[in-house]
């Protein structure tokens, strides 16, 4: 739109160019906040003794929920396939960075029984440690051999003896418990211990 306004004190014409906007408003769309009814019970504050009873029934009643035995899985499976599965969590345990739960992991092989297992560690500090860290092998174990069935038994075995080696002879001895064919060796090849 155009419109010409005179200038006073000129005898020329400026032309000033005016546009014009035209707003188209969209419609409003109310929403209705509804406030919550106003229940029976009174309101409970979260500092008193009330709503720390409240919130124990509350945890005690989601914790007495357990879920049907009759749809979790109870696959067989060998000593092998759990022996597999409890060096690999002993393993992603070391990647973690928990060293000293992967080494009470492998301290010893598990035995099974049925869907016992059953580990034996050296002392009661060494249980402790372990037992604050069962759920988490549990867990690993009951899903990746699809069995929920399974149990984990520690037993602490105090007297384990190790024989140490002082010199050459206790060192033959030991490597001959452990191989008789050394002796078959030593006396093909003429071998002397005090050489």
């Amino acid at each position: 739109m155009k419109s010409q306004i005179p200038n006073e004190g000129q005898n020329s014409h400026s032309t000033v160019e005016v546009k014009s906007e035209t707003i188209i408003e969209a419609p409003k769309v109310e929403t209705s906040v509804t406030k919550p009814e106003a229940s029976a019970e009174p309101k409970i504050s979260a500092f008193s003794l009330s709503s720390i009873r409240k919130k124990k029934e509350l945890e005690a009643s989601a914790k007495s929920y357990v879920k049907p035995s009759s749809v979790l899985p109870t696959e067989e499976f060998t000593e092998t396939e759990m022996l597999v599965e409890w060096n690999k969590y002993a393993q992603r345990l070391g990647d973690k960075g928990l060293k000293i739960m992967q080494s009470l992991l492998l301290i010893n092989d598990p035995t099974l029984d049925g869907t016992v297992i059953t580990l034996e560690l050296p002392n009661e500090g060494s249980k402790l440690d372990f037992e604050s860290q069962i759920n988490g092998l549990l867990g690993h174990l009951k899903g990746h051999l699809h069995n929920h069935d399974i149990t984990i038994q520690v037993k602490v075995n105090e007297t384990i003896e190790t024989k140490r080696s002082f010199n050459d002879q206790d060192r033959y001895n030991r490597l001959l418990e452990i191989n008789p064919n050394i002796e078959l060796l030593r006396s093909t090849f003429g071998l002397d211990l005090h050489t």
